[in-house]
Formats: C-alpha cells, sequence, structure tokens
C-alpha cells in the first residue's frame, strides 16, 4: 500500500458551520466523502480504535484485525476506504502498515457541524 495524497482545502478555510451559510458544491463534495466512510459501524470503530491510540497515535494493521470477526482483506478494505476519504494516514514498515488519524480533518468535519449558541460535553451512557 502507498500513502494517498487526497486534495483537500486546508482545513483552516472550513470555518463557518453549515447553519450559518450554505456549503459551496466542492466542498460539499469533499465532505459527504468522508461521512460517507463514518457511515459504515466498521469503518467508524476503525477510526475509533485509531483516534484513541495512546502514545504517538499509530496503530498497526495487525492490531486493528483481532476485535473484528473479519478477514484481514476485508479489514484492509474499510482502512483504504478511511484512507481515500483522508480521515486517516498510512505509513508500511516492512510487512506491516501502521495509521494514524488525520486530525485536521475530523476537525473540520466537527467545525461544519457546529452549532453557534450549542456548548457542552458529549455524555456517554451504557447501552442496553
Amino acid at each position: 500500500m502507498s500513502k494517498v495524497e487526497v486534495a483537500m482545502a486546508p482545513a483552516t478555510s472550513c470555518c463557518t458551520p453549515v447553519v450559518a451559510a450554505p456549503l459551496e458544491a466542492e466542498r460539499a463534495a469533499d465532505m459527504a466523502k468522508m461521512f460517507k466512510a463514518l457511515g459504515d459501524s466498521i469503518r467508524l470503530r476503525l477510526l475509533s480504535m485509531i483516534a484513541s491510540a495512546p502514545g504517538d497515535g499509530e496503530v498497526c494493521v495487525c492490531d486493528l484485525t483481532a476485535p473484528f470477526d473479519l478477514s484481514a482483506p476485508t479489514i484492509s478494505y474499510h482502512l483504504k476506504i478511511l484512507r481515500e476519504a483522508g480521515l486517516v494516514t498510512s505509513d508500511r514498515r516492512g510487512t506491516w502498515v501502521y495509521y494514524r488519524l488525520q486530525r485536521d480533518h475530523l476537525h473540520m468535519l466537527s467545525d461544519m457541524l457546529a452549532v453557534p449558541g450549542v456548548t457542552g460535553t458529549l455524555a456517554v451512557t451504557p447501552c442496553g
């Protein structure tokens, strides 16, 4: 696997929440690709595992396959979708690939969905 560069506007240009002004067509297409990638529960879990990685924030693909009852090629496919959407980056080191979160792109999604005047923290409640 090689690094995939995603051509997107810099994170600093995305500061207007969607409730404040309509999105331009190109920006909407870029954002839709990221949201579409997050619309799958496997990819959402993979992203959360990468985002919550301790230390230097890197996760080896070998550590991402065990929690799932899926084949390694299927996990690789989901990671490829996240990479192509610009949500993670990867580096190959020998036979292993290491993944890191693209924090600036995640911030863009967050900024776009920000609702002025609404503050607070996420309350995590157990399911079931």
